[in-house]
C-alpha cells in the first residue's frame, strides 16, 4: 500500500506518543466517514415501510439482524486487515473450509458421510474450528510477512486452495449431523434475540472500542498509513500485520461457526462469492482500500445496507436472480463513492 497523501499526520518520528496523536487523527478523520451511511439507512427503512408493512416487524428485522452476522464478520475481519494496509481474499474460503476440517476431525465415521477421523470429541470443535482459521490467518502472514510474496496473489492463491481443499474432503456434499456444541451458538436465542446477534455486536463494539481508543488499536491506522513512519516511530509493524492476518482468519472460522449453527449443516460451497459483497460493505461503509482509513461503525452500517437492499427487494417481489446484479452495482458505486469521498484525485 502507497503511503498517504492526503497531508494528515501520521507517526511521528520524535516519539511513540507522535503515534497516539496520529491514531487519534486518523480515528477523528475516519468517524465522519463511517456515520456517511446512516442518512441511507433511514431511507432504506422508509422505501421498506412503503414496498410492505411488514418491513418494520420485530421478525423481519429480526431476520435481517440475523443474516447480516455471518457476513458482518467477515466485513469485520477484512475491515481490520484492510485498516492495516494489507488485503486478505482468503477469508472467503476460510468460513467453509474451517468448519469441515474440523468436521473432518471431529465426527465419527458414518453410513453416507465422507471419510471423517473422529479423532476430536466434539466438546472441543469450536475452538479446533478457530484453530484452522488462526492456522490459515497464520501461513497467510508467512507467505507475506517472511517471504515478502505479494499479498493480493498470496490470498487469491490461498482463497483457491482452500476451496479446492473444501470441496476434496466434504466430498462436495453437505455435512449434517454437527455436534450440539458447534451448532449451539447458531441456533440459540438470548433474552428472545439470536445469539449470533449478541455476540457480532458486541464483538464491533470491542473492535471499535479497541480502534477508537487503545494504543494498539490506533497502531493499525499508523501502519495502514504509512508504514516507514510507523516503523520509524517504534511501530512494531510486521507483528501488527501478523496478528491482523491471524484474527481475520479466526473472525473467518467463526462466522462460519455461527452460519453452520445457523442452517444445521456445512455446505460444500459455504461462502463461495461473499468476498465481493465483503468489499462493497466494506468500502461503501468508509474503509478505504489504500489502508488508514475507516471505522467499523462505517463498515458495520454497509453490511447492514447490503442486507436491507435484499430485504426491500424480496419483499417487493424483485426475483433473486437480481441479486447478483445488484451486487455489482453497489461494488462499483461503492469505487465511486470512495473516490470522491477520499478527496484524492485520479493519477
Amino acid at each position: 500500500m502507497r503511503p498517504t497523501t492526503d497531508g494528515r499526520p501520521l507517526a511521528g518520528a520524535a516519539s511513540p506518543a507522535g503515534t497516539a496523536v496520529s491514531g487519534r487523527g486518523a480515528f477523528g478523520l475516519a468517524r465522519h466517514r463511517g456515520l456517511s451511511l446512516v442518512p441511507v439507512l433511514l431511507v432504506l427503512g422508509v422505501t421498506g415501510f412503503v414496498v410492505s408493512p411488514a418491513f418494520l416487524t420485530s421478525d423481519n428485522l429480526i431476520n435481517v439482524a440475523q443474516s447480516s452476522t455471518e457476513l458482518g464478520l467477515l466485513v469485520l475481519a477484512e475491515a481490520l486487515v484492510l485498516i492495516a494496509g494489507r488485503m486478505d481474499l482468503s477469508l472467503e474460503s476460510t468460513i467453509g473450509v474451517a468448519p469441515v476440517v474440523t468436521m473432518w476431525l471431529v465426527l465419527p465415521p458414518a453410513d453416507g458421510r465422507f471419510d471423517t477421523l473422529g479423532l476430536v470429541p466434539g466438546a472441543f470443535s469450536v475452538p479446533v474450528c478457530l484453530l484452522v482459521g488462526a492456522l490459515i490467518g497464520g501461513l497467510n502472514a508467512f507467505l507475506v510477512l517472511a517471504l515478502r510474496l505479494n499479498g493480493f496473489i498470496v490470498t487469491l492463491g490461498a482463497l483457491t486452495m482452500w476451496r479446492g481443499l473444501q470441496i476434496a474432503v466434504s466430498e462436495g456434499q453437505s455435512v449434517v449431523g454437527l455436534p450440539g456444541s458447534f451448532s449451539y451458538l447458531g441456533q440459540a436465542d438470548w433474552l428472545g434475540v439470536p445469539a449470533a446477534i449478541w455476540i457480532t455486536g458486541l464483538l464491533f463494539l470491542a473492535g471499535g472500542c479497541t480502534l477508537a481508543w487503545f494504543r494498539h488499536g490506533r497502531a493499525l491506522y499508523a501502519v495502514g498509513g504509512n508504514p516507514e513512519a510507523a516503523r520509524t516511530a517504534g511501530i512494531r509493524v510486521d507483528r501488527v500485520v501478523c496478528v491482523v492476518l491471524v484474527l481475520g482468519g479466526v473472525l473467518a472460522a467463526f462466522a462460519g461457526v455461527l452460519y453452520a449453527g445457523h442452517y444445521g449443516a456445512v455446505s460444500a460451497g459455504q461462502g463461495s462469492g461473499w468476498i465481493f459483497q465483503v468489499f462493497a460493505a466494506g468500502v461503501i461503509g468508509g474503509v478505504s482500500l489504500d489502508g488508514g482509513k475507516g471505522t467499523l461503525f462505517g463498515a458495520l452500517t454497509g453490511v447492514l445496507t447490503l442486507q436491507l437492499v435484499v430485504n426491500i427487494m424480496t419483499l417487493a417481489g424483485v426475483p433473486p436472480l437480481w441479486n447478483q446484479f445488484l451486487n455489482g452495482g453497489i461494488i462499483i458505486a461503492a469505487l465511486v463513492i470512495s473516490r470522491f469521498a477520499s478527496g484524492e484525485k485520479q493519477e
